[in-house]
């Protein structure tokens, strides 16, 4: 699978939040960096096919989206864990997830099994029952995440999954990524030391275009003694920064 924008503008009133990004996605791990602001939900809303591109062209698969119909088709081989996401508090993990399969596209016949395996990668198998409302904010979190990889979709797009995680949980949902590796895995964050520790490539926005795309190595090679950052990674990253916004 690849998925590809060409050229692709997007924002919201009168605001152009992405301008003319033309980027292609492969099978492995992608991080999306960027300041708040830069456009990662952005772009990650737009490839969910939530937002259609103002300007330019989305191509999944092969297929360009355009219109609801192919935008539909396109969602059944995406998932999409926004921030902020909603739910019933009355249903259970096991249903919430149950109806992620449903809006995918799973087979009826595959949902027992497709559930079991989500909740076990995100060690929810033992709340399988228990209400949304009253899991602890990580849970949630897990839970989430357990939506989004649900059937194996070949697109993941993942804003910022590791909020309310704690260090061991935050381990664990390394493994989960890294064994989606053969999944196009999106996922926008914050926290370096996950995107040295499971992926493959980097993407920083800024302002709505792309500073830099490479690998993890090549981005890497920026960073200096001279910046700010605790790493080689977080100082290659403030180096892409406008000077006005290295400065602590």
């Amino acid at each position: 699978m690849t998925v590809m924008l060409d050229a692709v503008t997007q924002g919201y009133g009168s605001s152009a939040v992405i301008d003319g990004l033309t980027v292609t996605l492969q099978p492995g791990i992608t991080a999306l960096l960027g300041p708040n602001g830069a456009g990662k939900t952005t772009l990650l809303r737009t490839l969910a096919t939530v937002m259609p591109p103002r300007k330019g062209i989305v191509r999944i698969d092969g297929v360009e989206v355009t219109g609801e119909r192919a935008a539909r088709r396109a969602r059944e081989g995406i998932g999409y864990l926004p921030q902020d996401f909603g739910f019933d508090p009355q249903m259970t993990v096991a249903d919430f997830v149950t109806y992620a399969a449903w809006m995918r596209g799973v087979p009826s016949g595959r949902w027992r099994r497709s559930v079991d395996q989500a909740l076990e990668m995100v060690e929810l198998t033992d709340r399988r029952r228990s209400k949304m409302g009253r899991l602890s904010g990580g849970m949630r979190r897990r839970a989430g995440i357990a939506w989004a990889v649900v059937g194996h979709p070949q697109l993941v797009l993942l804003d910022e999954p590791t909020v309310g995680l704690d260090p061991r949980q935050r381990l664990q949902f390394r493994k989960i990524v890294e064994a989606l590796g053969s999944s196009i895995v999106l996922l926008s964050t914050h926290l370096i030391d996950d995107v040295d520790a499971v992926c493959d490539r980097v993407i920083v926005l800024h302002s709505g275009v792309a500073k830099f795309d490479g690998t993890v190595t090549e981005l890497k090679s920026l960073g200096h003694d001279g910046l700010p950052g605790h790493s080689t990674l977080e100082r290659a990253y403030m180096h892409l920064l406008p000077e006005s916004e290295q400065q602590l």
